[in-house]
């Protein structure tokens, strides 16, 4: 008790000895953090409390685990872990000087932890001061730092190394999303030479040569130059740094890097990749509109005169004056550097109730039965985004402006807006070749991951993505047999191609381009934008239309033949989620997308589509496989080289460009990648290519058929391996026999193959969608299968997800949903009413069914 109450006195002290003697019990639990640990200092665990937040911080001293004041007392019961480092940021009014003004701060003097400085607030009139104490649990024993005399050597090590330890996302690699670019340091006092340079949208060539490449605008007197190698691979003479030695001027922007997100930046004196935070100033000054993308005589539009019908600008409802909006089901999500596919995802997600309940409703018991370290954990990491989504806790309106001065003559209490999900980024995209690096995502391809995780982390005893399910029957015909075969898949996605062939403003569209062409040639503004008017029932008529089967083989001939396939809904799910095809693949194989307008319906009808199985009079095809083919030297096996490089030249490793050409049929690039992207996670993903001999491919070909011999017995390891996911050995060994010892082969054989004199467990009825990029699998005949919610086929429209850009490799997204009887833009940070929603120029669209 009186150890206590020195502690708890304000003015109490304790001298070093006592100190020591307090903390000797827990001297073994704490730990001085090593290479390769990582410390989590700026973000709660379960939530996203941080320095920032009223009560700080609390830093496990010995799992290096950061806890809000709401779950410190959690982890503390959990571990019996007592002693934390607890971090608080406080914002003070400055001090005045002798002449009125205020103290000018010293730089760096009172900051210690590694977090934003928020811009909303005049540096001129308040501070920011970084705090850290000890506290002992259970009884909240804190002590003061730093208190280098008093304390412990180990103690004061571990605590200085806490401090200084790096974020736990920054990662080696230098596209890693993690590794952000730091801000210029002569951004913000730039001088910018008033010559009246104005740059064309193209047609720009370096003032010094020839070159029309690799091309940059130096941001102080707009110069116009080529670069050198090391800038970004490409050629160039060097012209820009030269001039820079010239003149002085530091920072310049790469011409065709400019988009309404910014644009690549490099400062010449810091000699690195910068930010400039004025970037848009700055270009503006030089007739660049960012927003725009377009250049006027002045610099500016006459938004009366000219209207927007620029995808970025109609998408972001520019130009319009959007009421924020708060609370719960309005908070923002940070853009961590080309994340905004994963933000524009997960508040569609959250906006669902199945999966409010699931993870926010389920909240208590998912935090407190996750693992030790919680920031490896699905389930626990779905918990927390979704509590950060709709609590409210991170969505707060703004202060009145009267009660500010107030506020901070005592102390600041920033409002917390908008969340910041890099803990759950940074799981969910491990090991994932492109969802961890900083390149821009397709959003479709980042749903299905995202269903994947979710079948494969079951929470309580209803999965929520069972209302995206639903089971696709397909009619294949052999064209000269006449013969049919159903067979049933699961997908999670109905994807609508565009009929271009149906625009209803042909004529438009044909005048635009060649206008278009003739201002290019001529290097003059090019003429307002004319969009294709695709009707929607055209193409959702192109959906419904059979298709031709490459390399049909069929098994009433006993050979290849012509045929073709229909698509039609055996299930309507509950929500039903419309991807529209807009991407395609240019001359040099980058995915492009094609700018047009659709009018969605606000409520859809799709009952006609409906499956109806094998009709009257139709003969199904024989249940006959087809031979396997074996080449008389497998080694000398024919590869299109040319679709190989181009696959290379995407950046994919020549290996697993060699693979997918081989297992795809020399059927060209673009069926090639999408084999790539459905096996790009696979351990030997770009291992050389092994083509298997004459008795490897018996033996595949035997144990496809469930004819294994009791020699092949599967590897230890493997059955181990999914022993540890939760399957019985039986069920494990049965799986690995039956996929000739696959692995991944193996977890789908048994998701597909529930034992039927077994209660299904849940987890047995989810399926690997990655292996297909349509999540599809085959559906076995007279198994259980995965669980359908079936119902009427009429949905309503709630939300959907707008990609702005040329491609899925660059861009924005922005997710518009229908909340509490009006529409809602969700732009990252910014949530917003919307006065004009652009249903039509959406990329995902989101429905869900009307009760009958």
């Amino acid at each position: 008790m009186q150890r206590a109450a020195l502690f708890r006195g304000g003015d109490a002290q304790m001298a070093a000895g006592d100190l020591g003697e307090l903390l000797v019990p827990y001297m073994p639990t704490i730990r001085v953090p090593k290479s390769g640990d990582r410390v989590f200092k700026t973000e709660c665990a379960f939530s996203y409390d941080s320095p920032d937040s009223e009560g700080g911080l609390y830093v496990c001293m010995n799992t290096f685990l950061g806890f809000g004041r709401e779950h410190i007392e959690r982890h503390y019961r959990k571990t019996g872990q007592c002693v934390y480092l607890h971090l608080k940021r406080h914002l003070r009014q400055k001090v005045p000087g002798a002449s009125g003004g205020a103290l000018p701060k010293r730089r760096d003097a009172k900051l210690f932890l590694d977090l934003e400085i928020s811009s909303d607030l005049s540096s001129d009139d308040f501070e920011y001061e970084d705090e850290a104490k000890l506290v002992i649990f259970p009884d909240h024993y804190e002590i003061s730092l730093p208190n280098i005399e008093e304390l412990p050597a180990l103690v004061t090590i571990a605590c200085d190394a806490l401090l200084s330890a790096k974020s736990p996302y920054r990662k080696q690699e230098p596209d890693s999303w993690e590794e952000e670019l730091q801000a210029s340091k002569h951004a913000k006092t730039l001088v910018q030479l008033d010559n009246g340079v104005r740059i064309p949208p193209s047609g720009w060539k370096c003032s010094r040569c020839d070159l029309r490449e690799n091309l940059w605008l130096n941001l102080s007197d707009g110069s116009v130059l080529c670069g050198k190698w090391f800038f970004d691979g490409s050629g160039g003479n060097g012209h820009a740094v030269e001039h820079y030695r010239d003149t002085g001027y530091p920072l310049a922007v790469k011409l065709g890097t400019i988009t309404p997100d910014g644009a690549d930046v490099y400062s010449f004196d810091e000699e690195e990749p910068v930010l400039d935070p004025h970037i848009a100033k700055h270009l503006a000054h030089f007739g660049i509109d960012m927003l725009q993308m377009q250049v006027t005589d002045n610099g500016l539009r006459d938004n009366d005169i000219k209207p927007r019908v620029s995808e970025w600008e109609v998408i972001q409802e520019a130009g319009v004056k959007l009421k924020p909006m708060y609370g719960p089901g309005y908070t923002g999500m940070k853009n961590l550097g080309n994340s905004c596919y994963l933000n524009a995802v997960m508040q569609a997600i959250f906006s669902i109730p199945e999966f409010q309940r699931a993870y926010v409703g389920n909240l208590p018991r998912i935090f407190d039965y996750s693992p030790l370290d919680p920031t490896q954990d699905f389930n626990t990491q779905m918990a927390k985004l979704g509590h950060g989504l709709l609590s409210g806790q991170y969505s707060k309106p703004p202060m009145k402006s009267e009660l500010i001065e107030q506020v901070m003559k005592e102390e600041h209490k920033p409002q917390h807006n908008g969340i910041s999900p890099r803990m759950f980024k940074a799981f969910i995209s491990k090991g994932h070749p492109e969802f961890s690096s900083n390149r821009q995502q397709d959003a479709q391809e980042f749903f299905l991951h995202l269903i994947n995780l979710v079948e494969r982390n079951p929470v309580g005893s209803e999965n929520p993505s069972d209302v995206f399910r639903f089971l696709v029957e397909e009619r294949t015909q052999c064209c000269q047999s006449r013969k049919v075969r159903y067979t049933d898949r699961v997908d999670y996605i109905m994807q609508l191609p565009v009929a271009m062939e149906a625009a209803t403003n042909k004529d438009e569209l044909i005048a635009y381009e060649l206008k278009r062409r003739e201002a290019e040639a001529a290097r003059r503004p090019l003429p307002e934008l004319v969009r294709a008017k695709i009707p929607f029932s055209a193409c959702l008529q192109a959906f419904s239309e059979p298709s031709n089967v490459e390399d049909f083989w069929s098994s009433a001939l006993q050979a290849k033949s012509a045929g073709v396939k229909t698509s039609r809904f055996a299930s309507f799910p509950e929500y039903l989620v419309v991807q529209i095809k807009k991407f395609t693949f240019g001359l040099d194989w980058i995915p492009k997308k094609l700018d047009v307008s659709i009018d969605m319906p606000d409520f859809l009808d799709i009952t006609h589509l409906r499956a109806r199985g094998l009709q009257p009079g139709e003969e199904e095809l024989p249940d006959i496989a087809p031979p396997i083919v074996i080449p008389d030297d497998p080694k000398a096996l024919d590869i299109d080289e040319s679709s190989v490089m181009q696959l290379a030249e995407m950046g994919f490793p020549l290996e697993a460009c060699r693979k997918a050409v081989y297992y795809t049929g020399n059927l060209g690039a673009e069926v090639a990648f999408n084999w790539i992207i459905a096996h790009m996670e696979e351990p030997d993903f770009a291992e050389p290519l092994v083509i298997p001999a004459f008795g490897e491919v018996a033996s595949s070909g035997a144990a496809a058929l469930g004819a294994v011999g009791l020699d092949n017995q599967p590897p230890e390891e493997m059955v181990a391996i999914i022993i540890s996911m939760g399957f019985q050995r039986n069920v494990a060994i049965q799986a690995l026999k039956a996929t000739n010892n696959n692995l991944e082969r193996a977890l789908e054989w048994i998701f597909s193959h529930p034992d039927p004199e077994e209660e299904s467990d849940p987890a047995l009825d989810t399926v690997d969608m990655e292996n297909n990029a349509n999540a599809n699998i085959l559906a076995e005949t007279g198994s259980e299968g995965p669980r359908i919610k079936d119902g009427p086929g009429r949905y309503e429209l709630f939300g959907f997800i707008s990609h702005m850009g040329t491609s899925t490799m660059s861009g924005h997204y922005v997710c518009h949903l229908r909340k509490e009887g009006r529409w809602v833009i969700y732009n990252d940070l910014r949530v917003c009413a919307s006065e004009r929603p652009p249903k039509d120029l959406g990329y995902i669209y989101f429905y869900h069914r009307i009760p009958s």
